[in-house]
């Protein structure tokens, strides 16, 4: 009876441990921000099938004080991992890069702080001087790869799942910026980023 208390206690105190955070990890995540991350859930797929529609670059300070480089609201910027978090309820993964590749992370993160200001991509065209949130990781990871592409790229769809119609919500917000819908055009997202193979997820814990 003893063993089998002192197993259980092990086991939830493993499930309870916190996730340690390390200079380069990726945060993935699911926030609410209405009907456009609705759209960008439903034709992206993510880890375990899971909702990514936000990602972001961990960093940490000489204290132990962590920030994500992220690119939100009108440009690039490093905000604290407890705010990071509050954008959420949903599970939020962790993912770190394979042990080969991690001579790339203090360039990536050189390249983040270099761009902080840079303003918010929302035209979603990729290599217009702009960024969102996954276009910033891939170009801060391309930029640490000697310019050769670290993850990849791939046709973007504005279009609602086995329909040749457009989500309204994209229409009416490439509308407004008087720029064609980019259907088609090479881009990238944080679902597909999360399924990339020289990176390994799981939950983060705090």
């Amino acid at each position: 009876m003893k063993n089998i208390l002192f197993f259980l206690l092990f086991t939830l105190s493993a499930f309870a441990q916190k996730t340690e955070l390390k200079n380069g990890d990726l945060l993935f995540i699911n926030i609410n921000c209405g009907e456009m991350c609705n759209a960008i859930n439903a034709v992206t797929n993510g880890y375990k099938n899971n909702d990514f529609n936000h990602m972001g670059l961990v960093v940490a300070t000489a204290k132990n004080e962590y920030y994500v480089y992220e690119a939100i609201g009108k440009s690039v910027v490093k905000t604290p991992l407890k705010d990071i978090l509050s954008y959420t309820k949903n599970t939020v993964y962790v993912g770190t890069l394979k042990r080969k590749h991690l001579y790339l992370i203090p360039k990536a993160i050189s390249f983040c702080e270099e761009n902080l200001g840079v303003p918010y991509d929302d035209d979603f065209l990729y290599d217009n001087g702009k960024y969102y949130c996954s276009e910033l990781i891939y170009d801060a990871f391309k930029f640490a790869n000697n310019n050769k592409p670290f993850f990849k790229l791939f046709p973007m769809t504005y279009k609602e799942p086995k329909s040749d119609k457009f989500f309204p919500v994209w229409t009416e917000h490439f509308a407004k910026r008087r720029i064609e819908i980019p259907e088609g055009k090479p881009g990238c997202n944080p679902g597909g980023m999360s399924l990339d193979k020289k990176i390994t997820l799981k939950v983060f814990q705090m």
